[in-house]
């Protein structure tokens, strides 16, 4: 049997571009489908960020051009190439859409071109494939900025017979980003004005670029299991949960892997000292380290609470900042890193301030400083509202740091509550999202910490976990070839 052509459509990738997650998890498949045996490429936007990442210097003109419909524009696009871990990866460029310094979003708000921006970047990767003479059985789409491929060929080039063959896989990383734009922009897309309803891309009055995804796309993916069936409810769907619902016989959950090249203790070259499950005399050299950054003063006996996110709601930090005093007064030291809402800034740099000893803040985002958390930290807080999928809580578990996470999403997914009974489970879980059940599991985890032969069986049990990207990629690739077989 001859190997799947896939192609990865994303709005960002590491090593190339990155804001978030998405990056990680569109870097990181490539390079694994490839090794199941599938002909993977990657295609994206150029942007300013490539331009100036060390990988510029590997990036060549193909001399290819693609001339694309914007409205009653046309346009002309350059298609760049690069490679990443073998992986050939295609750029297209358009300056005056791209040569930004952020990719989507200033710091007081979204680029007031985005709707022209994906609009263009998704019909360009229609044509660019055509032109590379790339012809895949499978495009993959990662988020709002992609979701009009799939109405493209279902639409425009329906007829096509480049893509007679050609399905689409959709993946939904945070519902919460749908793509919204005034109707006024519809006609830049090119695309029969009958699919503008309800059924089709048409939302409160609005043009939805997920929603197209969702409802044009063959199959639908989110990046966790429970993820995928707390957005086909009202609380968690962010009102596609009908859509989804619709569609839920080809809605399928889909855990994101980790990188272990670059997130294990004993690979790890940001931290002072290698360890691995048999060996942990490092990290207790990683701690003393992490001490040392933030400036703190604890004894052996209280544990260091590791926390690397965004400062918002959404990652808990309403409830958090409502048990911040109540923590504060336990046995236990904490680490802060990440940026967000200005009132988390204020609140946490004046707790800071009140608990010198025993509470550091990094309002910034450092690379290193984040590895030295994940090494160096006991435990790791994880308190979401919601949560697609979440890496770091996969990542505490290989350097042997104990999550404590609310059961949502990926969260409730990858993490199982520490029963000490039986001694069973990787972490700990609390359900009602407020203040008094954080509280009340993090003491949970204080009494399992201060029984020192409990406290290695739990570290070794978790630093055993395997969420490895190859079963994931192994898990698409089971749907792409359920696609395969259910062609005309």
């Amino acid at each position: 049997m001859r190997a799947l052509k896939v192609l990865i459509a994303t709005p960002e990738a590491i090593p190339f571009a990155k804001t978030g997650g998405l990056a990680d998890v569109t870097g990181a498949l490539p390079k694994v489908l490839q090794g199941l045996g599938c002909e993977v490429r990657l295609i994206m936007p150029f942007y300013r960020q490539i331009q100036e990442s060390g990988e510029k210097a590997e990036i060549k003109d193909t001399g290819i051009q693609v001339s694309v419909s914007l409205g009653f524009r046309e346009l002309s696009v350059p298609v760049f190439q690069s490679s990443a871990n073998n992986v050939p990866a295609y750029f297209l460029k358009r300056d005056e859409y791209y040569d930004r310094k952020y990719l989507y979003t200033m710091p007081d708000g979204d680029y007031f071109d985005n709707a022209e921006r994906f609009i263009l970047f998704s019909r360009a990767v229609v044509e660019a494939i055509k032109k590379l003479n790339f012809k895949p059985d499978i495009i993959h789409c990662h988020d709002w900025q992609t979701g009009l491929i799939s109405a493209f060929l279902k639409t425009i080039y329906k007829n096509d017979q480049f893509f007679a063959d050609t399905k689409t896989v959709f993946t939904i990383h945070n519902i919460a980003y749908q793509g919204q734009f005034p109707q006024s922009h519809f006609p830049l897309t090119g695309l029969p004005h009958e699919i503008f309803t309800p059924d089709g891309i048409e939302f409160w009055g609005n043009m939805n670029l997920l929603k197209a995804g969702i409802v044009f796309s063959d199959i639908i993916t989110t990046v966790s299991e429970k993820y995928s069936k707390e957005i086909q409810t009202p609380e968690f769907g962010y009102g596609l949960e009908g859509i989804l619902m619709a569609k839920k016989d080809n809605l399928f959950g889909v855990l994101n892997g980790v990188d272990y090249d670059d997130w294990s203790p004993e690979k790890d070259k940001f931290i002072i000292s290698k360890y691995d499950y048999k060996d942990l005399s490092g990290k207790a050299k990683c701690r003393q380290d992490l001490l040392k950054e933030y400036s703190l003063n604890l004894s052996d006996d209280a544990p260091v609470i590791g926390i690397i996110s965004r400062l918002a709601d959404q990652k808990g930090f309403d409830i958090l900042s409502q048990a911040m005093e109540d923590l504060m007064n336990m046995n236990l030291g904490m680490v802060v890193l990440g940026t967000g809402e200005r009132k988390y800034h204020d609140l946490f740099e004046g707790l800071a301030k009140k608990y010198p000893k025993k509470l550091g803040i990094k309002i910034t985002f450092d690379n290193k400083i984040a590895h030295k958390i994940e090494a160096g930290s006991d435990m790791f807080l994880m308190p979401s509202k919601y949560e697609p999928c979440g890496l770091n809580q996969i990542y505490s578990l290989k350097y042997g740091t104990i999550p404590i996470v609310r059961a949502t999403g990926g969260l409730d997914d990858t993490i199982d509550d520490y029963d000490p009974k039986v001694a069973e489970g990787n972490g700990f879980k609390f359900n009602e999202y407020s203040s008094k059940a954080l509280i009340v599991k993090v003491n949970k985890a204080l009494e399992a910490f201060s029984d020192k032969k409990e406290w290695k069986k739990l570290v070794l049990n978790a630093m055993q976990q395997d969420f490895s990207w190859e079963r994931s990629a192994k898990r698409y690739v089971e749907l792409y070839k359920r696609l395969m077989i259910e062609k005309p």
